[in-house]
């Protein structure tokens, strides 16, 4: 599905007079309603305001996506939303203190939804998951949330996280149990995977990658569960220790998907076999959507702030922002 996502389609989104704070300065944060013109849109898509709803996250690209079933029963893009901030650099989140915001597959309940975040609205992610705590992965309270600045978390401005909080509650109201969140590292293309390929974290990602095409083949939610210290999709097993070795199943997966990771992997591999694939970028600390990015350098961190958080929470790590992502060798 070919994505036309230009920053003249995220300025309605950001700026509605240059300031969020008349549009978002209200004592009922939680019980916001969503905008007319996003129910416009779900209604154009055949969607229902209480149909659930699935989020994706990625990193590189800074974005995070929003989609819901439509009439068909399958999940539909809603909206693409620009991330003004995370923090720590491409890979999973470990250890607590690493700044890493984390990739991987979480569940939000209603209970998980924080309408009185000193970000604005926030939702918690779940992290660290039943894989990631039994690999002694540490850490907690890494959310989705408001304004700029991020320790770990993901930053969507107050107006985004308003828009995707409401949409999230309004799902969990009409009986979905929890929403997923699928976080990844970059958009999971074989051209994607092809620069990353000598990256430590390159075998995580190509388990990533599984419920990743898993979700773009079938545009279904994957079921997810943990075996041989990693994720399995679509797989039913007796045993709850994610650290126990996988059943055979567990690697075998229908074959449209496995046919879409083979294709993957044979353009991935041509793309390193004839040169052509480009060197990855780094992060010194996290990333910024061009958007803000180009605002940034323009108008500076206080001018930001104010644009993007009604209480002008300052802009994380400035300087980071505006020089990553940078080149390996620097």
């Amino acid at each position: 599905m070919k994505r036309l996502i230009t920053l003249a389609a995220f300025g309605s989104l950001l700026f509605l007079a240059g300031c969020v704070t008349s549009v978002l300065d209200v004592e009922s944060r939680g019980t916001q309603p969503v905008p007319s013109r996003l129910l416009a849109e779900m209604s154009a898509k055949s969607m229902q305001p209480a149909s659930p709803v699935l989020v994706r996250i990625f990193k590189q690209e800074s974005e995070l996506e929003v989609w819901k079933t439509d009439r068909s029963g399958r999940y539909a893009l809603l909206k693409t939303y620009p991330m003004c901030r995370w923090s720590g650099k491409l890979g999973p989140k470990t250890r607590d203190g690493d700044r890493q915001a984390p990739e991987g597959f979480y569940h939000v309940s209603s209970a998980m939804l924080n309408p009185t975040s000193q970000y604005y609205l926030s939702f918690n992610l779940g992290y660290p998951n039943r894989l990631e705590s039994a690999l002694g992965y540490t850490g907690e309270a890494l959310m989705v949330h408001g304004a700029c600045s991020s320790s770990g978390c993901f930053a969507l401005t107050d107006e985004g996280v308003a828009e995707i909080y409401a949409v999230a509650r309004d799902a969990l109201k009409g009986g979905q149990a929890s929403f997923q969140v699928q976080s990844f590292p970059f958009r999971m293309t074989a051209t994607n995977m092809a620069k990353h390929r000598q990256d430590p974290n390159f075998a995580f990602w190509t388990d990533l990658k599984r419920g990743h095409d898993l979700f773009e083949t079938t545009r279904r939610q994957p079921k997810v569960s943990y075996c041989g210290g990693r994720y399995a999709f679509d797989v039913a097993f007796a045993g709850t220790d994610p650290l126990a070795a996988c059943p055979p199943e567990a690697d075998t997966p229908p074959p449209a998907i496995a046919a879409k990771f083979e294709a993957d992997r044979i353009k991935a591999d041509a793309l390193i076999s004839t040169g052509t694939a480009l060197s990855a970028h780094a992060y010194s600390d996290g990333g910024m959507h061009p958007v803000f990015r180009k605002l940034l350098a323009r108008d500076g961190e206080k001018s930001l702030a104010k644009r993007v958080s009604t209480s002008s929470v300052p802009i994380s790590r400035p300087a980071a922002a505006l020089a990553d992502p940078h080149s390996p060798r620097e």
